[in-house]
Parts: C-alpha cells; sequence; structure tokens
C-alpha cells in the first residue's frame, strides 16, 4: 500500500461508504412496498414476505463463508465486482414478471451484499492512518444509516408514485455510480495481502460464552424487530386505514427517528455507557410493541392514529438506540484485538435475526391478524432484556470473585 493510500484522504471512504447506502436502502424499501407487489404477483402477502426472509437469511449465512473464501483476493477488485453484481440483480429484480423471478434476485442481492459489506469495513480500516480508522468505519457504516433516513422514505415514495419496480431500478442505478466511485476512488493494488479471519477463528471467537450470549442478545433483538417491521404496511392499513401515501409518510418518520437515534445512542453510550442504553431501549421498545397491537385491538382506527405514530417514533428510536451500544458493548467483551471478527459475527446474527422474525411475522398473520405482531414482537424484546440483565449479572460475579 502506498503512503499516500494510508495519509488519511477520507475521499476513498465516501465511495464505500455510497455502496453500503444502496445496500442499505434495498434492503429496508422492500418493506412498504410489500402489498403491491402482493398484488401485482398475485400471490399472498405472507408469500411476498418471505422475500425479506430469503434475503436476510442468505445474507447472514453466505457473508462469514464468502468473505473467508475469497480472502486471497484483492479487496478492491472484489468490492467492485460484488457492487457490480449487486447492481446486476437490482436490474434481474426490476426486469422480473413473476414472484420465482423476484426471489431469485434477491437471493442474488444477499450474495453480493454479504460479501461486499464486511470488506467494505476491512477495507476502509486500511485506506487510513491507524488513528482515523474509527471514524471511516463510522463513515462506511454511515451509509445504512442514511439509506434508513433518505433511501428507505425515498423508496417507498417511488415506489408509490412509479411502482415497485422502479426502486430496484433505481437502487441499480444508484449501485453502477458506486462502481463508478470504487473503480476511479480506489488506488490499484489497495486491498492486497490483508488478512482475512478464517471460519475457524469466526467459530473459535463465536465459542466464548460471554461473546455468545451477547451474540444471542443481538439475535433475539433482531427478530422482533423484524416481526413487526416486515408486515408494518398491511398492519397501518389494516389499524388506522392507511393508504399508500399515508404509509408512506408513516414509514418516512420511522426512517428519521431511527437515524437520528443510531448517532444519538452513540454519544449517549459514551457518555452513561452501553448496557445504561440497551436496558431502557429494549424496555421501551417492548412498550412501543404492545401499544401497536393494543391500538389495533382496543381503539377505532380514527383513535389509533396517534398512539401508532408515537409507537412508530419510539420504535425508530429505541431500536436503533439499541444498536450502537451493542456493538460497543460487544468489544468491550471480546476485546479491540478481536473487533473485526465480533462485529462481522453481531452482523451475521443481525441478519439470522431479521430473517427469523420475518418468517415467524409471516406465520402470524397467516394463522392470526396483523394485530398480533406488536405482542410478539414485544415478548421477544422483553427476553432479549432478561438475557441481557442476566450475563450482566453474571459477568459482574465472575468479576468479584476475581483475586
Amino acid at each position: 500500500m502506498s503512503s499516500s493510500t494510508g495519509s488519511g484522504s477520507f475521499k476513498p471512504i465516501y465511495f464505500l461508504a455510497l455502496g453500503t447506502f444502496a445496500i442499505g436502502t434495498e434492503g429496508f424499501m422492500i418493506v412498504p412496498l410489500l402489498p403491491k407487489m402482493s398484488a401485482d404477483l398475485s400471490v399472498p402477502i405472507a408469500a411476498v414476505g418471505s422475500l425479506v426472509t430469503i434475503f436476510t437469511l442468505t445474507l447472514a449465512i453466505s457473508s462469514p463463508i464468502l468473505t473467508t473464501l475469497t480472502g486471497s483476493l484483492n479487496r478492491r477488485k472484489l468490492l467492485i465486482w460484488s457492487m457490480l453484481a449487486f447492481a446486476a440483480a437490482n436490474l434481474v429484480a426490476w426486469a422480473s414478471r413473476d414472484y420465482w423471478g423476484i426471489m431469485m434476485a434477491r437471493v442474488l442481492l444477499a450474495l453480493a451484499a454479504g460479501l461486499y459489506t464486511p470488506n467494505a469495513n476491512a477495507l476502509a480500516g486500511a485506506v487510513v492512518s491507524p488513528e482515523k480508522r474509527g471514524r471511516a468505519l463510522a463513515i462506511v457504516n454511515g451509509g445504512i444509516t442514511l439509506a434508513i433516513a433518505l433511501g428507505l422514505p425515498l423508496g417507498s415514495l417511488v415506489g408509490d408514485a412509479f411502482g415497485w419496480r422502479m426502486t430496484f431500478l433505481g437502487v441499480g442505478l444508484l449501485s453502477h455510480i458506486a462502481v463508478t466511485g470504487l473503480i476511479f476512488g480506489l488506488h490499484q493494488g489497495v486491498g492486497d495481502h490483508m488478512k482475512v479471519a478464517s471460519l475457524r477463528e469466526r467459530v473459535a471467537v463465536a465459542g466464548n460464552p460471554q461473546i455468545l450470549m451477547a451474540l444471542l442478545v443481538t439475535f433475539i433483538w433482531a427478530a422482533g424487530a423484524f416481526t413487526a417491521w416486515t408486515y408494518i404496511a398491511p398492519y397501518l392499513t389494516s389499524t388506522i386505514g392507511a393508504s399508500s401515501n399515508g404509509i408512506s409518510a408513516i414509514v418516512s418518520i420511522w426512517g428519521l427517528s431511527a437515524a437520528a437515534s443510531v448517532f444519538g445512542g452513540g454519544a449517549l453510550n459514551d457518555r452513561v455507557g452501553a448496557n445504561a442504553v440497551i436496558a431502557p431501549a429494549l424496555t421501551l421498545l417492548a412498550m412501543a410493541f404492545l401499544m401497536l397491537s393494543a391500538s389495533a385491538y382496543f381503539v377505532t382506527p380514527g383513535q389509533a392514529i396517534a398512539p401508532v405514530v408515537v409507537a412508530v417514533i419510539v420504535w425508530g428510536l429505541t431500536a436503533w438506540a439499541f444498536f450502537p451500544s451493542q456493538i460497543s458493548r460487544l468489544i468491550g467483551i471480546g476485546g479491540h484485538q478481536l473487533a473485526p471478527i465480533v462485529l462481522s459475527l453481531n452482523a451475521s446474527f443481525m441478519y439470522a435475526g431479521f430473517a427469523a422474525g420475518a418468517a415467524l411475522g409471516s406465520v402470524v398473520i397467516s394463522n392470526g391478524s396483523v394485530a398480533n405482531l406488536g405482542w410478539v414482537a414485544a415478548v421477544f424484546e422483553v427476553v432479549a432484556l432478561g438475557l441481557l440483565v442476566a450475563t450482566t449479572r453474571e459477568a459482574s460475579r465472575a468479576q468479584a470473585i476475581q483475586p
């Protein structure tokens, strides 16, 4: 690596973040579009919801495997080719005319996204000087935050105005812009001879009981969140009679709340500590999900609007206040030396949780009502809170008895 590469220039980092922005937008934007896709493809909405499940499950499983298998490749070339594949898969989704074509595209999207994101994080830490790595990683992951704040509501508005297929075309074009940035923004030879953790090393880290329990908290939190999130559009239609515009507006409110919380949650974590943020966040998140179901069962659609909007805001704030604090907690448990492996594992557990939640949400609405989604989601968050409290006490007890 040339000295100029590591001199601290952040230009390459922003091109890496453009890729994570495209991936985050595609990952989140499909949810508010499910009713339109269900009607257009003539399949039940629960079946369309499985498009979320297959994406998140494929990403969770394939990401560590593909990252390990491609460990000997140059990171720059790998990022360019994975983003090209992501762009192509979006165009496949745009051109597909049936359910199975979209399903195939979602698998391809997940494979490409699961390869791009961890390698973008790895390269971000390599192209700047050591004292600037924290900021570089924040910028790359900030692409996903911007996707929640801007890409999600924009995708919802585009899908509502021009049809859901146009959102895939838009992300495909955005991905091609990211490819151009990677080609011209990253120097030749960047990412040569970078060490990549093996599967054995990843399994060994995950086998640490404290790390595993913390990763399970991530999994349970994510499962609860996506039990409700995957079917937020039919819930809003059923509970408050929301139109397509209304769904887009509420999804936008959720996205802005989530984005504000990612940044605010990180600052709060630095001030009071991870557990002091995570425990209240999970508590309030469970209460928000309970309010969603209570609003569907006990008040009229007109009366439900205010509590539903409040619950959505609290949901966005608390779910994504949890995330940066959980990352900080994991780094504290595993240590900075294991941080890259721990954070990669955390991403896999998160997406596995998303997949489990989306699948469970499908079961809930197929065998009951969308009104029940909040009850089920709240149970997950309470379990996550209980596991957090139990493992924190155990860790404190273990430290207390050490000589």
